[in-house]
């Protein structure tokens, strides 16, 4: 098997909890990245976009900008002061600071007195072609939103491109339309594994049919756990949505609340997708399984009728090889009941040729039996 067939086809960071420990405890991922930060502040006008070095800089544009929605994008887990800043800035309850550090939490939707926190599984296609399942998150207060992102992986460039340009209600309609933005883009992302499984899929099932190798049973297995890690993911995204439509927070208003059931739309499909492909998944192993076995069925076929051609031939050779002599060697006394054949002249050729004829007799009879087809 190639090295790439070794690699795993899907990576999710875990960190095991310290047991115990208080809630609300702040713990910096192991191998987090520097946090990098980005800014835009938007009105129906203007975008102003800027990077801080410290979440200082952008709450002092923040304050500049008052009569502008913010986008506070922060790309990097690895600095846990910033992570309290921002909890002390906007009032921000300690478990769910905690849950953004976590990046293990399933998709979810929060709903406190002044702010909503959503969190949502980002999948990514790194170069060594391991699908990375990271955490997105993301609080919404007033005017403003702030994600969280693991790394520094740029992936709502279509986003921020619709932001710039300024077209539809992504100026006007507030943070709750960026976060609608974002997770329509999460859920876009889906298909587009989605895709790349069905293709994987279709690939598979033509070289099935061509030759039953086994790096086929182990990359149909790959996409199958691939499956199940999305179908853990894509139930509760479907949930999130839900609940978000359902929220009667003012921060999500009836026009997001029209986009997202679209979003909620696309939940199902992808949910469907993914029980179609795990079922042509498991699909594709049986029919591996039924082609090396039939394979299997050929090969003692054939040794069966070798088998049964030699079992006579064998028997005759047995026989004729007990040298029971017709006269005494000693005495030249006949011995009755003993083979007369044993100094036949000409005893070996006739012996080999009545061989060669049961033999040949025996494919006639398998031939004209039709077992000597699709061999």
């Amino acid at each position: 098997m190639s090295n790439p067939q070794k690699k795993k086809l899907h990576k999710l960071n875990r960190r095991l909890p310290n047991v115990g420990e208080r809630p609300g405890t702040i713990n910096v991922p192991e191998g987090a990245l520097k946090p990098h930060i980005h800014m835009f502040s938007y009105n129906a006008k203007e975008v102003v976009a800027s990077k801080g070095e410290t979440i200082k800089t952008v709450f002092e544009q923040m304050d500049a900008c008052r009569d502008h929605f913010h986008w506070i994008k922060i790309n990097g887990l690895g600095d846990a002061k910033l992570i309290e800043a921002i909890g002390q800035r906007m009032g921000i309850n300690d478990l769910v600071l905690e849950d953004i550090m976590n990046v293990h939490q399933r998709p979810k939707f929060d709903e406190y007195d002044d702010y909503l926190f959503v969190t949502g599984r980002l999948i990514n296609l790194n170069d060594e072609h391991e699908y990375l399942n990271t955490q997105f998150s993301a609080l919404i207060k007033d005017n403003l939103i702030i994600t969280f992102e693991e790394f520094y992986d740029d992936n709502f460039e279509a986003v921020k491109n619709r932001l710039k340009a300024g077209k539809g209600a992504i100026r006007s309609a507030g943070p709750g339309y960026i976060c609608y933005a974002l997770m329509d883009t999460i859920i876009d992302r889906y298909f587009v594994v989605l895709n790349q499984i069905g293709d994987k899929l279709e690939n598979i099932e033509d070289r099935l049919y061509e030759s039953a190798d086994k790096s086929i049973m182990y990359e149909t297995q790959q996409l199958k756990r691939l499956l199940i890690m999305l179908r853990r993911a894509s139930w509760p995204e479907r949930d999130k949505i839900n609940d978000m439509i359902r929220s009667e927070s003012a921060l999500i208003n009836h026009e997001v609340k029209t986009y997202l059931r679209d979003v909620y739309d696309h939940c199902i499909q992808i949910i469907d997708l993914i029980e179609s492909y795990k079922e042509i998944s498991a699909n594709n192993i049986d029919l591996y399984l039924s082609m090396v076995s039939n394979r299997m069925n050929e090969i003692m076929k054939v040794l069966t009728i070798i088998s049964v051609i030699f079992i006579p031939l064998t028997f005759v050779a047995g026989v004729y090889g007990m040298n029971f002599a017709p006269t005494n060697p000693y005495t030249n006394k006949p011995l009755p009941g003993n083979m007369p054949e044993l100094y036949q002249p000409h005893g070996y050729i006739y012996c080999m040729a009545i061989m060669a004829l049961i033999g040949i007799g025996q494919l006639i009879f398998f031939w004209r039996k039709g077992w000597f087809k699709k061999l």
